[in-house]
């Protein structure tokens, strides 16, 4: 008996060893480092490969509910609205290196931009001050860690609403605040007048972008051949395409159009006329805190609604004391729909006073009179034929 049960346990102790083994086989991947490679359009997806990575992995193990601030403190009860409050500034995510959108001047440290004033909006809706925020510039590839981490409390980050970034990413997303499309912009000297002129071109793109798979699936649909070189961050990608390293570069075409200013002859380019896809902009949070989303999202919905009210900066007080009942309520005369924000009733009028309604924010930062010169378009009030549109202030 005693030699059977010595026998038994050596084969308990042998099993216990190869379990062992073949569980630290596969518990620790080999982590890969993404560089700017040339990654030629024929292998096997391609894009999808870099994609899934650098938007889905890092979120997946870092819940967006139970996420910790940046400094590892808990978060305070009230959610991420409490937390901003109790820090007395919002943290909010953007580019950085995108003219138009949000651009750090470096004579002044001023960053300045359409998304730069989103972030002011909900900084004046929460703390009554547009200068009550921190910019925190991050990279595609950084954006959504930085939400998951508690880094930031919003990005108004050019981000491209999906459905993968809604749902397996772990992000909550706001109202659109830029309908956008992505485009290709080459240099005239090609002589391209469409994508179908660029079979056999190289193309730079920014990983981490949903611009990486947009261009594997056009060319592929067309039966184009092409090579991308692609890089994490911004000013590398169009530092290479103006130096010549690639025939064209694509993104979204808001960017393209910010960028090209930055080009050492901005004249020397032009965008071909094909778009490749839909592109939603807008604020995003992270998933969980439905609270801090009503924030945001009504702050978005209170510039267009002014917009729409005729509104303005210039003339907001004329709205104030008014018998409008819509009038009224949007003001916080009567009513207590701020409140049930968590915020002052007259949220939306001060938001307006301090950074403009929709149209201003827009015209200010990229329409008639600045260097981007773009046309509403979709980014129209409804009433006028866009799709831009507010719920009831009711």
């Amino acid at each position: 008996m005693k030699r059977k049960i010595i026998i038994m346990i050596t084969i308990l102790d042998i099993i216990a060893i190869v379990l062992a083994a073949c569980g630290g086989a596969t518990a620790t991947p080999t982590p890969v480092t993404a560089q700017p490679t040339e990654v030629p359009a024929t292998a096997p997806a391609a894009a999808a490969v870099t994609e899934a990575p650098t938007t889905a992995a890092t979120p997946q193990n870092v819940p967006a509910a139970t996420s910790a601030p940046s400094g590892g403190a808990a978060q305070p009860q009230g959610g991420r609205l409490a937390l901003v409050k109790d820090r007395g500034k919002l943290i909010c995510g953007v580019n950085g290196g995108l003219p138009g959108f949000s651009y750090l001047d470096q004579s002044t440290n001023t960053y300045s931009g359409f998304d730069a004033d989103f972030c002011r909006a909900v900084a004046t809706a929460v703390f009554g001050d547009p200068k009550a925020v921190e910019f925190r510039p991050l990279t595609a590839q950084e954006r959504f860690t930085a939400l998951q981490t508690g880094e930031v409390d919003v990005l108004f980050r050019n981000t491209t609403w999906t459905i993968s970034r809604d749902t397996s990413v772990g992000m909550d997303f706001g109202p659109t605040t830029f309908y956008d499309g992505q485009g290709i912009m080459v240099r005239k000297e090609l002589g391209a007048t469409s994508i179908e002129d660029l079979d056999g071109a190289t193309v730079c793109v920014q990983s981490g972008t949903t611009t990486e798979l947009n261009l594997t699936d056009a060319f592929r649909a067309r039966n184009l051949d092409f090579t991308s070189v692609v890089f994490e961050e911004i000013d590398p990608t169009y530092a290479a395409y103006d130096q010549g390293r690639c025939d064209a570069v694509t993104s979204d075409r808001s960017q393209l159009i910010s960028r090209r200013t930055t080009l050492k002859n901005p004249e020397d380019h032009v965008l071909l006329p094909d778009v490749l896809s839909k592109e939603p902009l807008g604020p995003v949070v992270a998933q969980g805190d439905s609270p801090w989303l009503d924030v945001v999202s009504w702050t978005v919905f209170a510039t267009i609604q002014a917009e729409e009210f005729g509104l303005t900066s210039q003339n907001a007080d004329e709205f104030i004391g008014t018998d409008n009942p819509n009038y009224r309520r949007f003001v916080g005369d009567e009513g207590d729909l701020g409140s049930g924000l968590g915020l002052s009733n007259d949220f939306a009028v001060k938001v307006v006073k301090a950074v403009g309604n929709y149209g201003e924010i827009f015209e200010r930062n990229l329409g008639q009179g600045t260097p981007f010169n773009l046309e509403r378009g979709q980014n129209a009030l409804w009433t006028e034929g866009g799709l831009m549109y507010s719920p009831p202030f009711r």
